[in-house]
């Protein structure tokens, strides 16, 4: 007996029901979920007042950026939802700052589906279960590397800043070294991350360290060799470097945590890559006549400073020093082994390294950086070999131990060398005779305190093997997969928001304290959908922004995204876009 249509639609809604809010295509969920059809791809609905539509403004970016080129790497999985639609929403959650997959319970499934084509997006527990299912493929290294080579070689970069990210854990789950957070000022356990940016301050990639490795060991067993690997050096540059033995094949510009004269004279020698940093330990200061007033240019604006410039040698290793003079008389020495730059934009990229640290601080507001998305523990090989526990314990008691000798020494002199009535009283009773032996005696137990730890402590390891380490204590490390999987598209969103600022920078003459704020009004911005599947294309129209200036920067935006004819993933629609006038 067949159902009656008012019958066939109430057995929809309730199947739609048990399957989730604004889940209306039963039969397809349905016929995936047996094995029917294989996957069901986007099927576009018209829509109107989709609040966050302005997100798939960005989509032509993300594509352009690599987001899809995850199909090399990766197997195709089977279901309702395939592998595209788990980016396109881990993208779209993120450039919308849905900080985690938690808070998308608060948006409206349905019409957020309607940006990927689905009646809604998948839920929490699915979209975990999907990023599971993907990164038990241990691909993410793979794709990361292809995306870097890509970038690497399309931009072809000359210099590049490195610097180190920790990403700090409040858990209990796993036992990680402690770091220094200098946001902070604290030494917190975590994970330190080493990130490689370009001048623009775009990401290229980032490495997490095993246990507690130092940048310095950092760039010589993992970031030069990868990048010497990426970097292919075009007919002009291998010339220019073949003409001119000082032509260095890049520069790297980094902090004193990567301070080695010995290290950039190797690099020179077997790279010829050439380094920029600051210089530790510097005790003179030059005549202050000697230094010039020129004109700095940075990513964070331009400035006139105070430089000066000489040839030093440390450790071997021939140098260009060249120090800023502060106002308060400070001078700042850097040093590089770069040896065709002037002066001027060498000052300009030092300096200009804190937009690295811009970076960091916008992926942390913006994209959740630091969120942890799996809580799994991944095992360190035991014959890694790390500092000893016990070793540091000790080793911290004996320096506060010193603090405490330190002020009873100057407790002591002070009480010796006090002039005043009370004094002379307490002579004449004895009891200043009394006071100064209790504070000899008190010196006396702290010394033979101390030289006692200095004891224990040289019966100690100074390093031992992840194996030998207490199991209680042992060293382990938080899931690396599924954390280079989010990195790479947020890096991918990040990429391509900064084009799209690119793009509507000159139509801003403050575009460097305004663009982002209007990106993130775009992305937010509600939007019309029609599908017109008939003549292959799929109308996306965006409502005004708060200003004519504004729409006015977007439509002349729209009108070169539009030239690109970008199909949605999965569809044969060509997105074309317009702004609605006022």
């Amino acid at each position: 007996m067949h159902s009656l249509p008012g019958e066939r639609h109430q057995s929809y809604l309730q199947a739609s029901r048990s399957l989730g809010m604004a889940a209306t295509r039963v039969e397809e969920r349905v016929s995936c979920a047996f094995g029917l059809r294989p996957t069901m791809e986007p099927f576009f609905e018209s829509g109107s007042s989709i609040p966050m539509g302005g997100v798939l403004l960005l989509l032509p970016f993300l594509i352009e950026c690599g987001l899809l080129s995850y199909q090399h790497h990766y197997d195709q999985r089977k279901g309702y939802y395939n592998f595209d639609s788990l980016l396109l929403t881990l993208s779209f959650l993120s450039l919308c700052r849905i900080r985690s997959l938690e808070q998308s319970k608060l948006y409206s499934p349905g019409e957020f589906g309607m940006l990927i084509g689905y009646d809604r997006i998948p839920e929490v527990k699915k979209l975990r279960s999907m990023t599971h299912e993907l990164t038990q493929q241990q691909q993410s290294e793979n794709w990361a590397k292809a995306l870097s080579r890509q970038w690497i070689e399309e931009e072809e970069p000359q210099l590049y800043y490195i610097d180190g990210h920790v990403q700090v854990y409040h858990g209990y789950l796993a036992e990680l070294g402690k770091k220094h957070v200098s946001r902070q000022r604290l030494c917190l356990p975590g994970m330190m991350e080493f990130w490689v940016n370009s001048p623009e301050g775009l990401p290229f990639f980032a490495i997490t360290a095993e246990v507690n490795e130092k940048m310095l060991q950092m760039l010589e067993h993992e970031i030069i060799p990868r990048l010497v690997e990426f970097h292919s050096i075009s007919i002009e540059q291998q010339k220019a470097m073949d003409d001119n033995e000082d032509y260095p094949l890049f520069t790297l510009v980094f902090d004193r945590e990567g301070y080695s004269p010995s290290f950039f004279k190797r690099l020179w020698e077997q790279y010829r890559i050439a380094v920029l940093t600051y210089r530790k330990n510097v005790k003179d200061d030059w005549q202050e006549a000697d230094f010039q007033e020129m004109e700095v240019e940075t990513r964070l604006g331009k400035s006139s400073i105070l430089l000066h410039e000489q040839e030093t040698t440390i450790d071997g290793c021939p140098l260009r020093e060249i120090r800023r003079l502060c106002e308060g008389g400070h001078q700042t020495s850097i040093i590089t082994t770069n040896k065709i730059l002037t002066v001027a934009i060498l000052a300009g990229y030092m300096f200009g390294r804190w937009i690295q640290e811009n970076f960091f601080r916008y992926m942390r507001q913006e994209y959740a950086l630091d969120k942890i998305i799996q809580y799994s523990i991944d095992e360190i090989d035991k014959n890694v070999v790390v500092v000893n526990l016990e070793y540091s314990n000790i080793t911290y008691l004996i320096k506060k131990e010193r603090e405490k000798l330190s002020r009873l020494k100057a407790k002591s002199h002070d009480h010796r060398n006090t002039e005043s009535k009370q004094k002379q009283e307490e002579e004449q009773k004895g009891k200043w005779f009394i006071k100064q032996l209790e504070l000899q005696e008190q010196i006396t137990q702290k010394v033979q305190q101390i030289d006692l730890l200095i004891k224990q402590r040289k019966e100690i390891s100074y390093k031992i093997s992840i194996g030998e380490m207490p199991e209680e204590c042992r060293y382990n490390k938080l899931n690396q997969e599924s954390k280079l999987f989010y990195n790479i598209v947020k890096m991918i969103c990040y990429r391509a928001e900064t084009a799209l600022a690119n793009l509507l920078a000159p139509h801003y003459k403050r575009s460097g304290n305004e663009i982002r704020s209007l990106v993130k009004a775009v992305i937010k911005q509600t939007v019309d959908i029609e599908s017109d599947y008939q003549n292959k294309l799929l109308k996306i129209t965006i409502y005004p922004l708060a200003n004519n200036r504004s729409n006015r920067a977007v439509e002349a935006v729209i009108e070169k995204i539009n030239e690109t004819k970008t199909t949605y993933p999965n569809t044969d629609l060509v997105m074309n876009f317009k702004i609605t006038t006022i």
